[in-house]
């Protein structure tokens, strides 16, 4: 099976770019009620994850801020613990399937390290379901 199957396009991906402020971040992690979201740069490569986790630990460093001042602070600036490791599109699915276990989603580059999209730990075990429910019916 190819990893293809599983990708949800960057096209229906919520992610942010490299350049965008904290409250850039904040506001659209809001919005789509994620808990992490995937970091591109402006050329569309894979830069990392940040996390909730990552906001809280980096805004208790800066001590006290507002809603106005974190238009000011560079979502570039955060230090991030532990960035969602990638797979090349063409990758096998033990690969995948690795990762999944590892990471809530998995984010797929090309040769090129543009970010294509993501596959999300969900549509892996939704699949396994369904092959379930088809050999029980079989059965």
């Amino acid at each position: 099976m190819n990893i293809l199957f599983f990708l949800t396009p960057k096209e229906d991906v919520a992610y942010i770019y490299d350049t965008y402020s904290l409250r850039q971040v904040l506001e659209k992690m809001e919005y789509h009620k994620y808990s992490c979201i995937p970091i591109i740069t402006e050329r569309g490569k894979y830069a990392g994850t940040i996390t909730e986790g990552d906001l809280l630990w980096g805004l208790k460093d800066r001590g006290q801020l507002n809603l106005k001042g974190a238009e000011e602070v560079p979502i570039a600036s955060f230090k991030r613990r532990n960035d969602y490791a990638p797979i090349r599109v063409d990758s096998n699915m033990e690969n995948l399937l690795e990762k999944a276990m590892q990471q809530n989603f998995v984010p797929v580059v090309d040769d090129q390290k543009n970010f294509i999209g993501i596959v999300t730990r969900r549509d892996i075990m939704q699949y396994i379901c369904s092959l379930n429910k088809q050999e029980s019916k079989g059965a």
